[in-house]
């Protein structure tokens, strides 16, 4: 019987020590820690260790900006292809917060700078809604899809439309937005900025429109 409760507890005590491990591997990428997870990566650590929700070392590096720690784990070659539970990659994560430096960091490693799933958002789309003029930029530059629709068929455009970000809005129709496109409820990006009271935007698009 000792032995055996001998050799639960051992077994129980390399467990906690390996989360325990995974935890600061976490928790570094997250805090742009960039010796700490050099560190853990070189005594072996998996470089495609995720949380609960599938959020990837490479994804916290990117979405937080650390361009360091993002250089760190590129050398180990993780996962580009990686999504977590909600469908987003690292170059997603990325044009999220507006960190030009890690999208281009994910572009120059070859990651895609399109949404891997269809019922996911793209980059363009997210860095569209946050209104992050030079993402926007960067991802049309590098081939992104101008009228790719999110799940609820809004386009780059209609996101730009609502939320106010009228440079993001002049440069999508610069590179071709179609504003004749509708959402899942009928809305084009016009009938979006009216809507949001955004009328410097919908006078943007009106005149693009007329004959």
């Amino acid at each position: 019987m000792k032995y055996w409760l001998a050799l639960f507890l051992s077994i129980l005590g390399v467990h906690l020590a390996q989360a325990g491990v995974y935890d600061d591997i976490i928790f570094a990428a997250q805090q742009g820690h960039t010796e700490d997870v050099a560190a853990l990566l070189q005594r072996g650590m998996d470089v495609d260790t995720a949380d609960r929700d599938g959020t990837s070392l490479l994804m916290f590096a990117a979405r937080d900006g650390h361009t360091r720690t993002l250089e760190t784990i590129l050398r180990y070659r993780p996962n580009l292809l990686k999504v977590n539970k909600y469908g987003d990659n690292a170059m997603a994560l990325a044009a999220l917060n507006g960190h030009l430096a890690t999208v281009r960091q994910l572009a120059e490693a070859g990651a895609p700078i399109e949404a891997l799933l269809a019922n996911s958002w793209g980059p363009l789309a997210y860095a569209a809604f946050n209104g992050h003029e030079t993402v926007v930029n960067f991802l049309l530059d590098r081939g992104a899809q101008v009228n790719r629709a999110s799940p609820n068929q809004q386009t780059p455009l209609m996101l730009a439309a609502r939320n106010g970000h009228l440079a993001v809005v002049k440069l999508l129709l610069t590179h071709g937005a179609n504003t004749a496109l509708q959402d899942d409820q009928g809305q084009t990006a016009l009938d979006i900025a009216l809507k949001a009271n955004n009328t410097d935007i919908a006078e943007v698009i009106r005149r693009l429109d007329r004959p």
